[in-house]
C-alpha cells in the first residue's frame, strides 16, 4: 500500500509538471505568434521603402573623410536689386523672380565643369577643380561667371520698370577642403580660406562686375579683358591685388563681342587642357601596360609627346596642328593593354572613346587616329603631320643614348619570340637604320648626323658567323 501511494503521489507530480510545462508552451506560441506578427509587419514596412533612398539618407549623416584640392576656383555671387525691387512688388512675387534667375544661372553652371555647392537667400557659391581635379578649372569658372552677367544684363534690358537685378560676383583660385556626404546624390562641403577669400572679394565688388585674385588672374590672363581694380585688405596677408573681368577677348570669341568662345579658344583651351589628358592617359599606362613592356612604356609616350611638340613647333605647325600632334603622340601605345601587336587599331579605339569627353571634334579624333596609325612600320606618312609624328616616334635613332634603348626593344621582343640573339638584334636594326630617313627637316637637322654614327657603332658591335 505504501508502495502504491508513492507511485500515485510521483504520478500526480509529473502531471502537474505537465500542465505547467504545457501552459509555458501556450504562452511561447502566443509570443512567438505576435513576434511573427511585428515581423510580418516589419517586411511589409521594409518592401514599401526605397533600399538605396535608406541607404543614402543614412550615407548623407556619414561623413566621409576629408579631401583636398591644390587648385580649385571657388565663385561668389549676389543678386543685387532686392531692396529697390521689394519696395515695388509683392513678397511672393519678389522671391518668384530670384528663384527664377538662380534656376537660370544653375543651367548656365551646368553647361562647363563647376559644381553648384549652395545657395542661401540671394548668394550662391560654386566651385570648379572638384570632384574630377582639372588645370583649367579657372578658366571654366570665368566663362560660366560672364555669360551670368550676360544673362542678367540682358535681363535688366527687358524689364519695365528698369535695370533692378544685378550681380556681383568674386573669384579666387587656390586651396580647397572638401567633404563629401552622400552616394547616390552627393553633396559637397567645400571649406578654406579660398572660399573665404571669394567672399571677402564678392562684398568688394561693385555690382554687375566680376572681380578676380591675382592668383585667378595669372591663370586666365591670355583669354579674358582684365583690367587692375584695387587692393583688398586680407588678415595676416596685407593687401591683395584685385583685377576687373570684361568679357573674352575679341580674337577668341565668336564676332569679337567677347561672350560666346570660339574655335581658336577651343584649341588653346585644349593645349591648356592636356595636361590633365595627359596624367589621366599616363596613370593608365603604368596601372594597366604588361610590366615586360621595357621599350614601348610612359617614358616612350613621353619622349614622343616632347618631340612632336619640338619638331612640330620647328616646322611651324598651327596651334591646332600641335595639339593633335600631342594628343596622338599621348595614345599612339596605349593599344598596348590591349594586344602587343596591331596596337595602332587598339590605341585609336581608346582615343575615340575618350577624347569627345576632352571636346575634341569628329574631325579633330579622325586627324589623331591617321596619325595613330601612321606610326605604323614601315613608316609612310601621307602628310607633314604624319611625318612629324613618325620622325617623332623614331627620335631615338639619331640619339646618343640609342644603343641603350635598342636594348630595351631587343629584351622586349626577345621576351615575345619576336627575336632570337643580340646578334640577330644588331644585324636587324643595322638593316633597318641603314634604310631608314627622317622625313621633316628639323629632324634631319637634330638627328641624322648622330643617326650616322649610331650605324657604324651597330656595324662594330656585329659578330660574323
Amino acid at each position: 500500500m505504501p508502495k502504491r501511494t508513492g507511485i500515485l503521489k510521483h504520478l500526480s507530480e509529473i502531471i502537474t509538471k505537465n500542465k505547467t510545462l504545457t501552459a509555458e508552451n501556450e504562452q511561447l506560441n502566443n509570443q512567438n505568434e505576435v513576434l511573427l506578427k511585428e515581423i510580418e509587419k516589419y517586411k511589409i514596412l521594409l518592401a514599401r521603402m526605397n533600399n538605396e533612398t535608406l541607404y543614402d539618407e543614412v550615407q548623407y549623416k556619414k561623413r566621409a573623410p576629408f579631401k583636398r584640392f591644390r587648385t580649385a576656383t571657388v565663385l561668389y555671387a549676389d543678386a543685387v536689386g532686392l531692396e529697390q525691387y521689394s519696395q515695388q512688388v509683392e513678397p511672393k512675387l519678389l522671391l518668384d523672380s530670384l528663384d527664377e534667375i538662380f534656376f537660370k544661372l544653375q543651367d548656365i553652371i551646368a553647361k562647363f565643369e563647376v559644381r553648384n555647392i549652395k545657395t542661401i537667400g540671394d548668394t550662391f557659391m560654386c566651385v570648379g577643380g572638384i570632384p574630377k581635379k582639372n588645370f583649367t578649372n579657372p578658366i571654366e569658372v570665368l566663362l560660366a561667371a560672364i555669360e551670368m552677367q550676360y544673362f542678367i544684363n540682358e535681363l535688366q534690358k527687358k524689364q519695365a520698370a528698369g535695370k533692378i537685378w544685378k550681380l556681383r560676383i568674386g573669384i579666387h583660385t587656390g586651396n580647397v577642403i572638401t567633404n563629401i556626404i552622400g552616394k547616390k546624390k552627393p553633396v559637397y562641403e567645400v571649406k578654406g580660406e579660398t572660399v573665404n577669400l571669394a567672399a571677402r572679394i564678392r562684398q568688394f565688388c561693385k555690382d554687375g562686375h566680376i572681380l578676380i585674385s591675382a592668383t585667378t588672374y595669372e591663370l586666365v590672363k591670355d583669354l579674358f579683358v582684365i583690367e587692375y581694380y584695387n587692393k583688398m585688405p586680407v588678415k595676416y596677408q596685407g593687401e591683395i591685388l584685385l583685377y576687373s573681368v570684361d568679357r573674352i577677348k575679341p580674337e577668341f570669341s565668336l564676332q569679337g563681342k567677347g561672350i560666346i568662345p570660339n574655335k581658336k579658344f577651343s584649341i588653346r583651351y585644349g593645349l591648356m587642357q592636356f595636361t590633365d589628358l595627359q596624367e589621366l592617359i599616363l596613370d593608365k599606362m603604368e596601372r594597366e601596360l604588361p610590366q615586360s613592356l621595357y621599350y614601348h612604356n610612359t617614358k616612350h609616350t613621353v619622349d614622343v609627346v616632347t618631340q612632336v611638340e619640338l619638331i612640330g613647333l620647328g616646322e611651324g605647325v598651327s596651334e591646332e596642328d600641335l595639339l593633335l600632334l600631342k594628343t596622338a603622340a599621348l595614345f599612339h601605345d596605349t593599344g598596348h593593354i590591349v594586344s602587343y601587336d596591331n596596337h595602332e587599331h587598339f590605341s585609336c579605339i581608346l582615343a575615340r572613346e575618350m577624347l569627345p569627353e576632352y571636346y575634341y571634334t569628329r574631325s579633330q579624333i579622325e586627324i589623331i587616329c591617321e596619325l595613330i596609325m601612321s606610326t605604323k612600320l614601315p613608316p609612310k606618312p601621307g602628310n607633314k603631320l604624319q611625318e612629324i609624328m613618325c620622325d617623332a616616334d623614331l627620335d631615338y635613332l639619331g640619339r646618343s643614348d640609342m644603343i641603350a634603348v635598342s636594348d630595351t626593344l631587343f629584351h622586349e621582343l626577345r621576351e615575345r619570340s619576336k627575336i632570337n640573339s643580340i646578334n640577330d638584334w644588331n644585324n636587324l636594326q643595322m638593316k633597318f637604320i641603314s634604310g631608314h630617313q627622317y622625313f621633316t627637316d628639323t629632324a634631319r637637322k637634330l638627328r641624322e648626323v648622330n643617326k650616322q654614327l649610331q650605324i657604324d657603332r651597330i656595324r662594330n658591335l656585329i659578330v660574323e658567323e
